[in-house]
């Protein structure tokens, strides 16, 4: 089976380096927030550009404590998009606030900028782009809005390491960003592992203490805290998965072209990308009306293509019918149903490409 996205391969692609790097991290005895970890989040936040990076459990741990050292609670309402993992909505109920949706722009399942405003009241706190696939969102129209209103901006680019908007990185524009490392992610950890990251002195700071029980010195809880600490293992990998993931980057680019130029003309829709942006392409995402028979063709062939995301949060049994916005997210009810991600990840061989592409091929001219 062609797997979407394969973590192993990666792992050998860099072994000697990443067997090096836990070696290292093993023989230092400290587990748990340690040098690693803030050499790390050193590292990371200077690679995006900003001030301040601080490790955390998850991409979902990194949202929620962002929401919560925003100030983000009861009776604030945050606005984001429904075509997203559950953690984007999930975090912010956890929070204690309102999930408001928007719908999303159908060239690139972002957030829509001009749906934006008419979902802003006099609760909205925040709003939450999601740089979904790895296409940064219309940072420049949401900043806008952001700032005519004076609502914070809180980036999740959990699926967007090293892409940019404008030549800067995305995470550099928000009062504050969240990453995820899970093991899939172009910057994956072998487990889980995630980052808030902030210009803000004052959020790094509160961020850091909700980390770890609200701890300003050990045993003293100067604040409610939670326990969501990056460990050690994770950061050690990652500072060598850091050191490829431009390169990694350019080489998922390389093959999205390939993609490109091979399903042009056979009748699904490829990936349209935004003007001055650079695609990190954690996934490669085409449509068709016969998504469904694709993806059953395709794995009956050995293509292990997936659907991200099947269910968009407000029809998920958990959240239906009960958030503000459900009611009017055509585009969003349109992707859901013609979505498909295809194999994409560094080390995806041109014979895998070409086999993806093949099938895709015979499924067309059968159905065509």
């Amino acid at each position: 089976m062609i797997l979407c996205g394969n973590p192993l391969a990666q792992y050998l692609a860099h072994k000697d380096e990443i067997d090096a790097a836990m070696a290292r991290a093993l023989q230092k005895g400290w587990y748990i927030l340690g040098e690693e970890v803030s050499t790390f989040e050193a590292e990371f936040a200077s690679f995006l550009g900003v001030k301040h990076g601080v490790g955390v459990g998850s991409g979902t741990d990194a949202l929620f404590l962002a929401l919560k050292a925003c100030g983000i609670g009861p009776g604030d309402e945050v606005v984001t998009v429904a075509h997203t993992a559950v953690a984007t909505v999930s975090t912010i109920e956890a929070a204690g606030a309102t999930p408001v949706f928007v719908d999303i722009e159908p060239d690139y399942f972002t957030l829509d900028p001009d749906k934006l405003e008419l979902a802003i009241t006099n609760r909205t706190k925040a709003i939450v782009p999601v740089h979904i696939y790895g296409q940064p969102a219309n940072l420049a129209a949401i900043q806008e809005i952001a700032r005519r209103h004076n609502l914070l901006l809180i980036e999740d680019c959990a699926q967007a390491h090293g892409a940019k908007y404008k030549g800067r990185r995305v995470g550099s524009f928000g009062d504050v960003a969240c990453f995820s490392f899970y093991p899939t992610k172009n910057l994956g950890a072998f487990g889980d592992g995630g980052m808030l990251v902030t210009n803000s002195d004052d959020l790094a700071n509160r961020a850091r203490l909700l980390r770890e029980y609200g701890w300003a010195e050990r045993y003293v809880s100067s604040i409610a805290g939670y326990n969501s600490r990056l460990d050690e293992l994770q950061a050690a990998i990652l500072r060598v998965k850091l050191s490829h993931l431009d390169s990694d980057n350019q080489a998922r680019r390389a093959l999205a072209e390939k993609y490109d130029s091979a399903l042009k003309d056979c009748g699904i829709g490829i990936p349209k990308t935004r003007p001055d942006i650079e695609h990190a392409y954690h996934l490669y995402v085409i449509r068709s009306q016969q998504r469904d028979e694709l993806q059953s063709f395709l794995r009956s062939k050995g293509v292990g293509a997936l659907v991200h995301y099947p269910v968009p949060v407000h029809r998920q049994p958990a959240y239906l019918g009960r958030l503000p916005g459900s009611e009017k997210l055509p585009e969003t009810e349109r992707a859901a149903h013609e979505i498909l991600s295809l194999p994409i990840y560094p080390e995806l061989s041109e014979q895998q490409l070409q086999k993806v592409v093949d099938e895709i091929h015979e499924f067309q001219g059968v159905c065509v």
